[in-house]
């Protein structure tokens, strides 16, 4: 093979769009179903038993697409309402009544009726797609940005304006790894804060555990590195959580906390500073 030099507007001048149809043979089929379903102004149980009757899988989907919700976002509330019984096809064989509530306290048949009875205006559509591209993102910024907020609040509380947020931390020889909060500054990092929000479009669990074993390979051993988390998906992910969990048996990670144990947060930070003299 002859060799060549290539520069980048070349390539930039042969590149062209990638398109692709998002339809496959799961959408192809839910969308004729969801065409062919009765309009009414009153569903019931019965009418969603039918839907996941026919094709379980189908039904659900199609559930979750009235509810406007991500699947982990959708599984996350089904658990929670089912309990650790299970959510899928075998418990909605064995407990058809109580896998219907559920879906019941989910608002389903609410948002069923809802959506048939909406008048639909030509933005609709644009308005969707800016939902489900831009909204999906921003939804996840502001969940992880939200938790951000409340564990610089609890900071606040108890340091004053004694910490830096959102940098790089100096830890063990001079090695440097980003943190959300260092109090009382990130050149003297005592307490390194980490908040991760995990959600269907929040941060990836790759980026949950990457941030996490960056900031326990540069911190000082002296350093105390508390945790903050929340959101039902972790239900779905027990695995990672657990190895999350495992750092903090083996004293990488002081303590785990979630906006439930905001008062113990706050209560073991005034212990730290207290027993760090930080003033």
């Amino acid at each position: 093979m002859q060799r060549v030099v290539q520069s980048l507007s070349d390539i930039l001048a042969n590149l062209k769009p990638l398109t692709v149809d998002w339809q496959d043979p799961i959408a192809i089929r839910v969308i004729e179903k969801l065409k062919s379903l009765p309009v009414s102004d009153n569903y019931t149980l019965d009418d969603i038993g039918r839907l996941l009757d026919h094709d379980f899988e189908d039904g659900l989907l199609i559930c979750r697409l009235f509810l406007g919700l991500s699947k982990d976002q959708f599984t996350a509330s089904l658990v929670e309402e089912l309990g650790d019984a299970g959510a899928g096809k075998s418990r909605f064989k064995r407990d058809r009544s109580g896998f219907l509530g559920g879906l019941a306290a989910l608002g389903v048949a609410d948002a069923m009726v809802a959506e048939i009875r909406r008048k639909v205006h030509w933005s609709d559509t644009l308005v969707e797609r800016l939902r489900s591209g831009r909204g999906s993102a921003i939804s996840g910024q502001r969940r992880g940005r939200g938790l951000e907020d409340f564990a610089e609040e609890k900071v606040q509380i108890v340091f004053g304006k004694r910490f830096a947020s959102r940098s790089n931390f100096v830890g063990v020889h001079g090695q440097l790894a980003k943190c959300d909060i260092a109090i009382p500054s990130m050149d003297d990092a005592r307490i390194v804060i980490e908040s991760k929000a995990y959600g269907a479009t929040g941060s990836k669990m790759t980026d949950v555990i990457g941030d996490i074993e960056k900031i326990i390979a540069a911190k000082r051993s002296d350093t105390a590195f508390l945790f903050v988390t929340d959101g039902l998906s972790w239900r779905q992910r027990q695995s990672d959580l657990r190895k999350i969990v495992s750092y903090q048996n083996n004293g990488d990670i002081t303590r785990i906390y979630t906006l439930a144990t905001a008062d113990q947060f706050v209560a073991d930070l005034e212990v730290l500073k207290n027993e760090m003299g930080i003033v």
